[in-house]
């Protein structure tokens, strides 16, 4: 199945997005949209920068990919490992992450946007710190 996107951009069916699904699952982590172009030039792949971007965007808003900013700002992606609804604590050394569940931050989020009369809320929440390796 392709899936249109405003700009044209179709991200199913694709060699680039083929290439760009296995590159994502072959990287440790969260990676920057650099390092897979990298990692895809390395594997033989001439799929441009431009488009890789436009890929993780697609991605990224259907769900299969995750996001982050890292501690710059940068934003990072990873292939999900759920499709539930998570967030994500993040080394700061290593860039290893794991997902955890937020009932707490959900339920505040819900008190806090009904507070305001707010309705349709979404939200993001990037933990980082560093993983039981780097806590020495």
């Amino acid at each position: 199945m392709t899936v249109d996107q405003p700009r044209g951009t179709k991200v199913r069916g694709t060699r680039q997005a083929s290439a760009l699904a296995a590159a994502l699952a072959s990287l440790p982590g969260f990676c920057s949209a650099q390092e897979i172009h990298a990692e895809l030039r390395r594997r033989g792949e001439t799929v441009g920068l431009t488009t890789v971007y436009r890929h993780l965007q697609v991605l990224s808003e259907q769900g299969t990919v995750d996001t982050i900013r890292d501690p710059s700002g940068e934003t990072l992606y990873r292939q999900c490992g759920s499709s539930a609804h998570h967030h994500h604590l993040t080394c700061r050394v290593c860039g290893s992450s794991v997902e955890v569940e937020g009932r707490v931050v959900e339920q505040w989020a819900a008190k806090v946007a009904a507070a305001a009369g707010f309705t349709s809320v979404d939200h993001t929440v990037e933990l980082f710190g560093l993983c039981p390796e780097h806590s020495a």
